[in-house]
């Protein structure tokens, strides 16, 4: 369903870190692609059928209503989603075909979050419109004259396109998830940078070693201390040889 792998091994929601090349086969075979792409469909019919057959002129009167028990804001909002929903579908194709060159994951994360949203209140819309167009439907009393076959296919391709838009909220949410898992392990896969400290690694803070000093008074002799100072005696000594002081 994802296109993994690329340059380096890395991916992020489906494409490479570094980026790669487009391959239309891989593309086309992908269930996303798949799904988008029967999704436009259905909603190329339901606005289709509804603006080539779904307003008639009433034998009462020259103004054309719904064939939807004549409530015209039944067939406009059936139209509006259904044209909204037919260029969703096509700007997401040219987004998925374009995912694999984009070089940047936050880009894809952004994109995915995209489809992730407007899959999501596009199946909730999708829904709202099923239960609209079958209450009405049921509620037709004369549809003598009426488009019965267009008004039923209205009534089968909302259905089905809940059920579409369903699954591309799906595929969406298992990208999403894959893709943070892919960025999140790649981080975690790069070695730490190394740590430069200015000390060599021989005089590095972590191996001095402090001298450590006895407290003091130690009982141990210090050689580097002088001796107390004690009163030395003088003594007068004769001079030595022939030489005599004089008598006065």
């Amino acid at each position: 369903m994802e296109e993994t792998g690329g340059v380096g091994g890395a991916s992020a929601y489906g494409a490479s870190l570094a980026g790669g090349s487009f391959d239309f086969q891989k593309f086309a075979k992908q269930p996303h692609t798949i799904v988008r792409f029967l999704s436009w469909i259905f909603s190329i019919v339901v606005f289709s059928c509804i603006t080539a057959e779904g307003f008639v002129n009433n034998p009462h009167s020259s103004y054309a209503h719904c064939v939807f028990n004549q409530n015209d804001s039944a067939c406009h909002y059936a139209v509006g989603i259904g044209i909204i929903a037919f260029l969703a579908c096509f700007f997401f194709l040219l987004l998925d075909a374009y995912m694999p060159l984009m070089s940047n994951a936050k880009e894809r994360k952004y994109a995915v979050m995209a489809d992730l949203g407007f899959s999501g209140v596009w199946t909730f819309l999708w829904f709202v419109c099923f239960c609209l167009l079958a209450s009405q439907w049921s509620r037709t009393l004369d549809v003598s004259g009426f488009p019965q076959d267009a008004a039923r296919a209205t009534i089968a391709f909302s259905f089905f396109s809940i059920a579409t838009w369903g699954i591309l909220t799906y595929f969406a949410l298992g990208r999403y998830r894959r893709g943070v898992a892919d960025v999140t392990q790649s981080i975690y896969a790069e070695p730490p940078p190394e740590q430069h400290t200015p000390y060599p690694p021989t005089y590095a803070p972590s191996a001095y070693t402090p001298t450590t000093y006895s407290p003091y008074p130690s009982s141990a002799p210090d050689d580097f201390q002088q001796p107390p100072f004690t009163p030395s005696t003088i003594t007068t000594t004769q001079p030595q040889g022939d030489y005599q002081p004089p008598n006065y």
